[in-house]
């Protein structure tokens, strides 16, 4: 039986891309002991492990674009009150401060410094929020991990960078 779609199957129509697990097979399973199946193994197993790494960091950086989001949101907020929203507000309140006790001019100054200061507060919240993101930590204690994985590839990494560029 088909469905509307012309597709033969009774189960759900969408799918959810989803990695549960790193999906390694059983290193002694499928090979005879030659070198070119064991390399074609290794090969496959660490394509599988890069994927799935790669699956954590975006799982992980989805998080992370979030609050910075909130962040730029709150950013967005201080410039809208430090050039538009308020306008009419700060005008009143300096008219009233003229009509009640001061100058004209002390009066517009004392409102200009009160919406400037009301802008950096927003400023500083949104910087606050935006110094709170995270790099991906389980990633890269994770790729950290995989210079364990090959036998004697940290070694040579450290010899590399000793080397000069004509030794």
């Amino acid at each position: 039986m088909s469905n509307d779609n012309g597709l033969f199957t009774s189960g759900a129509e969408t799918f959810d891309a989803k990695v549960n697990s790193i999906p390694l097979a059983d290193v002694d399973t499928g090979n005879k002991g030659s070198i070119g199946a064991l390399v074609s193994d290794a090969t496959s197993q660490m394509s599988s492990l890069f994927r799935a790494e790669i699956e954590l960091a975006k799982t992980e950086l989805a998080a992370e674009a979030k609050k910075g989001a909130i962040g730029g949101g709150l950013f967005g907020v201080a410039g809208t009150v430090a050039l538009y929203s308020s306008f009419f507000f700060f005008f009143f309140l300096a008219e009233l401060l003229d009509y009640l006790w001061l100058d004209r001019w002390a009066a517009f100054l004392i409102v200009f410094l009160l919406m400037l200061v009301l802008a950096g507060v927003f400023a500083l919240i949104g910087f606050r929020k935006l110094k709170k993101i995270q790099a991906p930590k389980e990633t890269i204690s994770s790729v950290n991990e995989l210079k364990n994985l090959v036998p004697g590839q940290a070694q040579k990494k450290l010899e590399s960078r000793h080397r000069g560029m004509y030794s």
